[in-house]
């Protein structure tokens, strides 16, 4: 059967919601912070020289651009459903191009034709270099599109904060230009001390913050989920981080090749005003919203929360359903989930959330939520009297439901 046929029948098959496989990720330059329940013996199941896997993506259509040896669908999500009596698999960005709207909703397909986001838990036992997202302007002089993103830190992966839990946003008002193109110059002399120039903020569980492109950070160690644009575009602007160097083409990788060397093109690429904002608290740190009154969603049953509210590219949702409940939910977008705790029912799917997850092993614990479905309500069942079941949905850019 082709793909469109395909495509069709595991939307029929879920009727309007989508299983998804879970799509593993390595970084070269990262150490696994080992709280994203794979099996300990497969954070470097892909060898060593690829690096340690610090990473998982949900509802993802966008590849991962890790260099030469990157896997064949390395960062791409597959649909899992029944072909007769077979367990198949098929990638989720060749549903969205055969199905379009039908998927997605029209408004999307219409303005993006595509998926324009996706999430991911990102893993790090230490902290991230200081780096910086390109632009739409700055990425399309290499062919891609610009990153915003947003960190939402769940309570259920972060019994420990890892080694360092604490982001670096910003430049600290007062800095000058002069003062940080040296840092850059000086990427190739051992550290180039570019954190002194910064703040960092203590990462609290159950919050989160967003993070436009052209502003520098250097994330904490903290197990983050993060919501962002469909893009893989970044660059390295911190030299020295946890005593390992970062290698200089980290520096140069958002750059045109002609542009390479040139320092001021990296300077270029800051929100200069973005960045040395005295107010980062207060205009970028996000506190949990509830999405109606909480008595009003308490009497349900269930409480659901915006955790990523601040960017017009992409929010996402905390949906906690009470012990014994059964809810419909109802959103005027399609979305993606990850669960968190508990089991129960979504539609006619079961979900759960296992403790341990095996390289290849395939799990009922994400899903992707078609429009229509969404729009008609998905009905949860926690079938458990003491566990709530709570999820993480994440949305593409403009969500009628946010009003921002």
């Amino acid at each position: 059967m082709e793909k469109g046929n395909l495509a069709s029948q595991a939307l029929e098959q879920g009727k309007g919601i989508l299983r998804l496989a879970p799509n593993w990720v390595p970084r070269s330059f990262c150490v696994p912070g080992r709280r994203i329940k794979l099996h300990p013996d497969d954070y470097y199941v892909l060898g060593g020289e690829r690096g340690g896997i610090d990473e998982r993506w949900f509802s993802s259509t966008t590849p991962a651009k890790n260099g030469p040896l990157t896997g064949e669908h390395e960062g791409l999500s597959f649909i899992v459903f029944n072909n007769g009596d077979k367990e198949e698999l098929l990638l989720l960005k060749d549903a969205v191009d055969e199905l379009k709207g039908t998927l997605i909703g029209q408004r999307l397909w219409n303005e993006y034709e595509s998926w324009p986001m996706y999430s991911k838990f990102f893993d790090n036992m230490g902290p991230l270099p200081h780096h910086i997202h390109h632009n739409d302007e700055k990425a399309a002089l290499i062919g891609q599109k610009g990153k915003p993103e947003a960190y939402y830190f769940p309570p259920q992966l972060n019994n420990h904060g890892g080694d360092f839990p604490y982001t670096f946003f910003g430049i600290a008002p007062g800095t000058t230009k002069e003062q940080i193109r040296e840092c850059l110059v000086n990427f190739t002399k051992g550290d180039n001390k570019i954190t002194n120039f910064s703040q960092a903020f203590r990462l609290e569980p159950g919050t989160g913050w967003d993070v436009p492109p052209g502003m520098l950070h250097a994330p904490g160690s903290m197990c983050t989920y993060e919501p962002q644009k469909a893009s893989d575009v970044f660059a390295m602007y911190q030299s020295l981080v946890n005593e390992a160097i970062i290698p200089e083409v980290l520096l140069w990788n958002g750059t045109p090749e002609d542009q390479k060397g040139n320092f001021d093109a990296l300077m270029e690429v800051i929100d200069w005003e973005l960045n040395v904002n005295p107010n980062i608290l207060e205009t970028r740190f996000m506190n949990p919203k509830p999405v109606k009154p909480i008595e009003e969603m308490q009497t349900e049953g269930y409480i659901e929360n915006w955790i990523c509210y601040r960017s017009h590219a992409f929010s996402a949702k905390e949906l906690t359903v009470q012990p014994g409940a059964s809810v419909t939910i109802k959103d005027s977008a399609a979305y993606g989930m990850i669960m968190m705790q508990g089991h129960g029912t979504m539609g006619v799917w079961d979900v759960e959330t296992p403790a341990l997850i095996r390289y290849g092993q395939l799990t009922h614990d994400e899903y992707f939520v078609s429009e229509t479905a969404a729009k008609e309500g998905v009905k949860i069942v926690n079938k458990s009297s003491t566990d709530p079941i709570v999820m993480l949905k994440h949305f593409g850019p403009e969500n009628p439901d946010l009003k921002l």
